[in-house]
């Protein structure tokens, strides 16, 4: 019997890890200068957590989570995305009480959504994603925007658009709701069964269909924006002269609604423009949240956030060409010629690895040539072979790669050589 990778997920292997290392060493430190702190949280959650979260009208709470019952008997589901669980973890542990506020938080790690596989979009992917809950200042939507693009200016990616939109308060998305209503109900059984589905429930997700994208009467739907209260536009152009004077430039598009029930104000996502990156070009997407801490349990708390896919970050750098500077270099390499001499080398590789010298030698018992091709095809920087006379005279030549060029070294000079030539 033979066993593949799980349908929707993927293996990364050993050759493909230090892109992702380089990737998320980046999120950490772009996190750590923007002063939000990593928390980590669990795989799964209370379904409730999400059907209230997230929303029951979401196509990630009808159709794309992977929930299960315990032996106890709780509905638990793996997590789809973050902001939930980190929102439940704010409460839980009465983060609203903190000195400092807004709380900052930042998260990297697998989510699981059910649904059908294509390029850059798996069942089981990597986010990042960040959250800034205590705050109603628009300053702060224009940060958490700003970390977003930096992230990828960060990696060299230039083929960007960020696109905005508020989505109001309560009152506007009331109003909105109304006209969507009237505007969409007289041609409704032209449209797909979700769309049919969301009419009344939750019309503003029909201009969000991917289905139905260029039905005529898509193009011609009541703009949000149009139904602002007055504090809701004010806060908008807030946002807009932020995102200015930031020099973040974007295009404001009424039809961004995100997918998420949980949205109100500004919404936000970034697109790759990239040629060939794919049909689907959103790279990040967020927004803001005021509701959704009481919604869990808490206080009356505003908050935003955003969230990005690593699988689709990586893909947008295959799109434009970009090779990452990653780090998988091997210091030395350690030929050993017998059996003494094997001895001695590991000896050796033990004293160079406690001082932080990459190091690595023969297992499988090679000829001194393969050895040799072994240590080139590993981009080993130094070179050693240990034999009979070597072990004799305590001393080895160590030759650099690159150059050719040798040098003889006491065995027990060797660390201070490597450290003083990395």
């Amino acid at each position: 019997m033979s066993f593949k990778v799980p349908r929707g997920t993927q293996d990364i292997l050993p050759e493909q890890t230090p892109k992702w290392q380089k990737v998320e060493s980046i999120l950490r430190d772009l996190s750590r200068v923007y002063r939000y702190k990593e928390i980590r949280t669990p795989m799964f959650e209370q379904t409730e957590l999400f059907q209230r979260g997230v929303g029951d009208t979401t196509d990630i709470v009808q159709k794309e989570m992977y929930t299960f019952e315990d032996r106890g008997g709780r509905s638990l589901t793996l997590r789809p995305e973050g902001t939930a669980s980190a929102v439940r973890a704010y409460v839980e542990h009465k983060m609203f009480g903190a000195p400092d506020q807004p709380v900052k938080l930042s998260y990297i790690g697998p989510m699981f959504r059910y649904e059908r596989q294509q390029a850059g979009r798996y069942r089981q992917f990597v986010q990042f994603g960040v959250e800034a809950i205590g705050s109603a200042d628009p300053a702060i939507d224009a940060e958490v925007i700003s970390l977003a693009m930096d992230v990828y200016h960060s990696v060299g990616l230039k083929d960007l658009q960020l696109h905005i939109n508020s989505l109001g308060d309560k009152e506007t998305r009331d109003a909105h709701r109304t006209a969507l209503i009237n505007h969409f109900k007289p041609s409704i059984g032209e449209f797909c069964s979700d769309c049919q589905n969301r009419l009344e429930k939750n019309p503003l997700r029909i201009l969000d269909c991917k289905v139905d994208h260029e039905h005529p009467l898509m193009q011609t739907a009541p703009k949000l924006t149009d139904y602002l209260t007055e504090y809701s536009g004010t806060y908008f152009e807030k946002v807009k002269e932020y995102l200015d004077v930031l020099g973040i430039e974007y295009v404001v598009d009424p039809n961004l609604v995100r997918g998420l029930d949980y949205y109100n104000h500004t919404a936000f996502e970034i697109m790759s423009t990239a040629s060939g990156f794919g049909a689907i070009t959103t790279l990040c997407g967020g927004g803001r949240y005021n509701g959704l801490v009481e919604d869990i349990g808490g206080p009356d708390v505003p908050g935003i956030g955003f969230a990005l896919s690593i699988e689709r970050l990586l893909l947008a750098l295959e799109a434009e060409g970009i090779q990452l500077d990653v780090e998988d270099s091997l210091d030395i390499y350690v030929v050993a010629i017998g059996d003494e001499a094997k001895k001695k080398s590991v000896e050796l590789l033990s004293s160079f690895r406690t001082k932080g010298i990459s190091a690595d030698m023969d297992y499988i018992d090679r000829k001194m040539k393969a050895q040799m091709k072994s240590a080139d095809r590993l981009g080993a920087k130094y070179v050693i072979v240990i034999g009979d006379s070597e072990l004799e005279e305590a001393a080895v030549n160590i030759k650099e790669m690159q150059t050719g060029n040798q040098e003889k070294v006491p065995f027990v000079e060797l660390v201070n050589y490597l450290l003083e030539h990395k």
